[in-house]
């Protein structure tokens, strides 16, 4: 659990005292309007200035998490606040407890438990994986509030889901295909929800899930607080951001600067007859390695040759059940497997603690792409390598792709 939160959060600090500044968070939104402010209020460098339940920043730091990261201190004063915030930054910036902290800080400052199958805040994410992610990181801090969190993706038990939803559950983690789902069902309501977060919108919208999105956004609480974080505004994202956010106080990590800075880049080019070879003989240096390539039978059939070589490696993409794919994590994030060869399905929401190395077997299409793979190693501000296997047909894209990236590799 520490290793979770701390790829959301890490630094060091005190705790807080609890003070007024908590009946200040839990104020109504601003008025709702289309302007983007910039925020007038200072970032914070403790949790210390954050108007925080003592026993929110007492978990914490017993968790290592104690100073802000960027993300956070520049949002927190302003979702604490009640804003809408709209909030731009790579995978492994500190996002989870960017939105996490004052979801939570304004779900328990409301002073009401949720009913059956109407929680009162809700987590969109675009895959099973970093739903499991925000659970993970949010629920030791959900516990010492007194709040009940609960998750639902496809691929798991739609009936425990059911259970849980009608048990009773403050904060909601879901996937947008599930949640519709649940609803269509009687299963789940949204009417009650005062604070939504949309995480990783740019990737809802890669996947096709924006119809959904919108549809979900709508039967939330009209006056509630929105927060949508996202590496990118393309894709019809700031259509969700004009339509939804009101009001937004806008900060930005830059996405691209950020990565490059904390990683190595290498590009090799290899032929058909030997790109096999060198991507076994990377997957079996010490330590572990993601390999992402294009297709699921791609993913596969690299798997079974690694085996066949001696690599213990495992696969994980979307033709997989929710139990295999949770198993195959498990063993790469325990030393039981030294390769995880993966589609981009586990491009984002994927946190694995120390990895160094993540190899492009297949070069992505776009820049962006490029960066989210990436973006599994040098997380928090950690060093990384990403080494890209390029074919002689690839060349150009390739070159074309690292330089929309702003990235320089070294080639061989």
């Amino acid at each position: 659990m520490t290793g979770v939160c701390r790829a959301a959060a890490p630094g060091h600090g005190r705790p807080a005292p609890h003070g007024a500044g908590l009946s200040h968070a839990a104020a109504a939104p601003a008025a709702r309007g289309k302007e983007t402010p910039v925020s007038s209020v200072s970032p914070v460098t403790l949790f210390s200035q954050l108007p925080l339940d003592p026993a929110l920043v007492a978990a914490l730091e017993a968790h290592g998490v104690t100073e802000p990261f960027p993300i956070q201190a520049a949002t927190l004063p302003d979702s604490l606040a009640g804003r809408d915030v709209l909030g731009r930054g790579r995978t492994g910036s500190g996002k989870t407890l960017a939105f996490g902290l004052p979801l939570l800080t304004r779900t328990k400052a409301a002073g009401r438990r949720a009913e059956a199958r109407r929680p009162l805040a809700l987590v969109l994410v675009p895959t099973r994986e970093l739903a499991g992610q925000v659970t993970e990181a949010l629920d030791p801090y959900a516990k010492v509030l007194g709040l009940r969190i609960t998750a639902v993706v496809g691929g798991a038990s739609i009936n425990r889901q059911t259970a849980a939803l009608k048990a009773g559950a403050e904060v909601l983690v879901a996937t947008p295909g599930r949640l519709a789902d649940l609803i269509d069902r009687r299963a789940c309501a949204l009417d009650r929800v005062a604070v939504t977060v949309l995480d990783e919108a740019d990737q809802m919208a890669d996947m096709g899930f924006l119809p959904q999105v919108t549809r979900l956004l709508e039967q939330v609480r009209p006056d509630g607080q929105r927060m949508l974080f996202s590496a990118t505004l393309d894709r019809n994202v700031d259509k969700l951001v004009k339509r939804f956010l009101d009001k937004p106080v806008t900060h930005s990590v830059d996405p691209s600067a950020a990565t490059v800075t904390t990683m190595e880049h290498h590009v090799l080019h290899v032929d058909e007859s030997t790109k096999r070879a060198v991507t076994a003989e990377i997957a079996a240096r010490k330590g572990g390695v993601i390999m992402f390539v294009g297709t699921k039978r791609g993913a596969d059939r690299l798997t079974k040759h690694l085996l066949g070589q001696g690599v213990r490696a495992v696969a994980l993409h979307g033709g997989k059940s929710q139990p295999q794919r949770n198993r195959a994590l498990d063993q790469f994030r325990t030393g039981s497997a030294d390769a995880l060869v993966a589609t981009n399905v586990a491009a984002r929401g994927i946190h694995i603690d120390g990895l160094d190395l993540v190899v492009n077997v297949d070069p992505p299409t776009e820049a962006k792409d490029y960066l989210h793979r990436g973006g599994r190693t040098a997380r928090a501000g950690e060093s990384g390598t990403v080494v890209t296997l390029v074919l002689p047909e690839q060349r150009r894209e390739n070159a074309r792709l690292m330089a929309q990236a702003g990235i320089r590799p070294a080639t061989a």
